[in-house]
Order: C-alpha cells, then structure tokens, then sequence
C-alpha cells in the first residue's frame, strides 16, 4: 500500500467506522457465538502471497463482527463505560503515525512533554493539590500508565521500595527478605481484584478491611487494625483507597483514613478509576476531598473522560519516590539532558520500557470539547443513572441496592439470590441488552451503567421496560 492508496483506504475506513457507530444500536449487543467460533472461518496459516485490501475489509462482518461485544452501544450496561470519542480516534491515528517510542525526552521530546502539561492540565480540572502537579519546578507530576491496575502496583512497589531503604538506613544489618517479609497492605474488602493481585506480584501480604453500611472504609477499622499488625510484629505501609468501587461505586472515607495513614508513615494510594472523571465537576469535586493527605492518585480518563483505551491517568507527590524505586540507567538511553531538572524520562515511573503517544488523545479531546463539554457529558450520565433509578423505585416488586451516586445504579428483584441470577441470565440471553451483576452484603445484585456516549432517555426507558417484562414473565412462572 502506497500513499495514495492510503489516503484512499483511510477514506473509506473512517466511513466504515463513522457508520458503524451510527449504527450501532441495530446490532445485537451481545455476541451469539460459542467459544473458538473464530478459528473456522480463518486459514490455519498466515498467507504466503499478499491479498488484496478488499478481501480483508470484507471479512470485516464475515469473521469480527459476530464475534464483538458492542460496548459502545446505548443497550451496553456492563462493567463500566469505556470512553470513546471522534477527536480521540483522530488523535490516534496520528499517534500511529509518528509512530515514536517514548521512553525518555530525547526518544520525542513533545511526546514527553505533551504528557507532563496534560497531566497538568487534568490535575488543574480536578483542583488537585499543587504537591501533584510538575508545573516547571514541583516535586511532583503525572504519568500516563496503561491500566489503574498498573497505577496500583507501581504505587505499591514504589511504597515497598521506599519502606524498605528507610528501615535499612536505621538497621543496616536487616535484609531486604526479612523486611518484605513482615510487610503488610491493606485495602477494602470492595476493591477490584487488581489490587490484591497487586500485592501477589509485589510478593506482600495483602489484607482486605470490612466496611459498612455503605460499604465504605472507615478510619477506625483501619487504625484497629494496624495496632493490631504492629503488636504482631508486621510493618504496616500501604493503604490503597478506593472511591468510586466496581460493585456499586462506594466511596471509602479518605478524610479519616489520610491522617492516619499520614501519621503511621504509610502510602495512602487512591484508585478512583471509574469515579475519577466525575470529579471535573464541582458538584462531585467533594467526593475528593482528602486527597491532599495522599502519596499517589490515579483515574482513567479512558473509562469516562471520551478518552480512547489505553490511557490512566496518575500522580505523584514525590516523583522521586517512583524513580527511585524503577530507576535504570543503561548506557544507550543516557542523554545530554536528563539530569536538567526541566525533563523526565517516563520509563522510571512505570514497569515496560515503552510507551504509546498517548497525551495526543487528551490533548484533541480537552481541546475539542473544553472543560464545560466534558462536565455536560459526565451530568448527563449521572442524570440518565437518576432516571433508572427512579424507574426502579417505582415499581415494588425491586429494591435499590446502594446509593446512586454517578453513573451507576445497583438494584435487584425482592427475594432470593436465585431468582435474580434466573433474571440475570434471561436478561443476557435475550440479548437486547447487557449486564452483569455484583454481590453487596451476600446478596446477589444487578448492576446498571450508563456507559455508551450516545446513550439517551429513551435507550433508558426501553431497558427498563425490557427488564419489567421478563420480570413479569418470571414471576408468572414462580408457584403461587
């Protein structure tokens, strides 16, 4: 393919693409194939001879799209949304472009500087404390990382590093073995897998703390706890707080838990991947509130923020806490400006060596839609949210599960588990929308997202009339 074929295909693909998503809610939702569908329709081998750009653009619909979960649909209401935008998609193809591999500044210089002011920028939305922003001389600063689950386990390695040259500059004679091995890390018995997974990779024990009611983190479980560790010899040093959980968007209570995290010298992490984008908003900026007494924060703005995967966004209030922790200095990425104090190089603040233009997407995205266009579109999610909930409520035969404070409404059928997941699974089957559920205090719960850009009342109203009918349905069923 040369150049002028490119133009001509890219043409034609933005056409492909642009109608998709016109029209994407006449497609099925869900996929209708069993597993290893894929393999049949494809040669056992890559081809030896070149085919024909047409020939791979129609087995497009033949061989992809029966297999694709349509997560930009407005009848997708599974997990949490995934962001998706014009100006992201434009940015990275211009990324593909460029085509830089930016591991350090002199790798693309305006691909590292891009990400610091982006960062800034987006720290500047949020109203977070200075301490987090780079600016031309802060201590700290943001990084682009690929996952929050990523964001969650630099932190922690980070924590363990730094925990672990504080108690040998006063030991000496203390191991790094014997020290990791009375580590402790804590987080809330609601927080996403990827946090405990965190601590098996980081080799530290990990220890979920109860919640309450609202399924919240409060400090006096945590300070019970810890005086509890340290009688037993372990050496408590990383909390990570969740604002904003997977199974119903519960907000732990960083204002009780920062000080104390302060005071016994232990990293307070804050993963608010989904909520996070929210925060733009003055009205939701208070769900905030304690992030000044935190080390490291992190969101994706690719779950809400119409920025395209992959791109988590994470801060720092040492940037020297994560350098040092990741820091190697090969002979062939050393430059002549990387201890200017001005650059950073950003393969210290993160785990692979190489990294993606992705600053590009924020900076086509803040641009094309300004601060005011970002808050209007989480609103009018947070508002969608409301008018389901207020669906629900008004029908007896449900309850709401926990309190409705975004996008996210959890709510269940009045009786048993079974009867639910029965519900769950005709939902699913019926494939004109898509669940899944969670489970709050042992009951079994149905989750609703607001997740698709084009999602709007009327998609709202029609899943849940959907969703009454097959109650109905079942409940006719039931044995009277």
């Amino acid at each position: 393919m040369d150049a002028a074929e490119f133009r001509r295909r890219g043409k034609e693909m933005v056409d492909y693409v642009a109608d998709y998503l016109e029209n994407i809610e006449k497609r099925q939702v869900y996929p209708d194939v069993e597993p290893g569908y894929l393999r049949s329709l494809i040669p056992e081998e890559a081809p030896e001879e070149a085919e024909s750009y047409e020939d791979v653009v129609k087995d497009i619909e033949r061989v992809i799209m029966p297999g694709v979960t349509h997560w930009h649909s407005p009848y997708f209401y599974a997990y949490f949304p995934t962001a998706h935008s014009f100006p992201a998609m434009l940015a990275d193809m211009l990324c593909g472009a460029i085509g830089c591999i930016g591991f350090s500044w002199a790798a693309s210089p305006a691909c590292t500087e891009l990400e610091t002011v982006m960062l800034d920028w987006l720290g500047k939305m949020l109203k977070l404390p200075e301490d987090f922003l780079a600016g031309t001389e802060g201590r700290g600063g943001g990084v682009i990382q690929g996952t929050a689950s990523e964001a969650t386990l630099i932190a922690l390695l980070a924590a363990r590093s730094k925990i672990v040259k504080l108690i040998q500059a006063d030991h000496p004679d203390r191991s790094e073995t014997d020290i990791i091995s009375k580590l402790v890390a804590y987080s809330s018995d609601q927080a996403h897998s990827s946090v405990e997974r965190a601590g098996l990779i980081g080799g530290v024990r990990m220890k979920k703390m109860p919640t309450d009611s609202k399924f919240s983190v409060r400090g006096a479980a945590l300070q019970k706890v810890l005086e509890e560790d340290r009688a037993a010899g372990l050496i408590p040093f990383f909390f990570c707080a969740t604002l904003g959980t997977t199974p119903s968007c519960a907000f732990d209570c960083i204002t009780e838990l920062g000080p104390i995290c302060n005071a016994e010298k232990i990293w307070m992490h804050i993963d608010a991947a989904y909520a996070g984008s929210a925060f733009i908003c003055p009205e939701f900026r208070p769900l905030l509130n304690g992030v000044e007494f935190a080390d490291s924060f992190n969101f994706n703005p690719h779950k809400w923020l119409l920025v395209n995967f992959d791109c988590s966004a994470m801060w720092v209030k040492k940037r020297s806490d994560i350098i040092g922790a990741f820091k190697m200095e090969p002979l062939y990425l050393k430059h002549d400006h990387q201890e200017s104090g001005i650059v950073t190089d950003y393969r210290h603040w993160q785990i692979p060596l190489g990294r993606r233009f992705r600053s590009l997407k924020m900076w086509f995205v803040f641009r094309m839609y300004g601060l005011k266009g970002l808050q209007a579109y989480i609103r009018k999610h947070v508002g969608l949210a409301k008018e389901f909930e207020t669906l629900v409520r008004a029908d007896q035969r449900f309850e709401i599960s926990a309190d409705v404070v975004l996008g996210l409404v959890c709510f269940r059928f009045k009786g048993s588990n079974e009867l639910n997941e029965t519900l769950l699974k005709r939902i699913n089957r019926a494939r004109k929308i898509h669940l899944v559920p969670c489970q709050l205090a042992g009951k079994f719960v149905l989750r609703f997202a607001v997740c698709a850009r084009t999602t709007e009342s009327r998609h709202v109203q029609e899943a849940w009339s959907h969703i009454s009918h097959l109650a109905s349905e079942l409940l006719q069923e039931l044995p009277h």
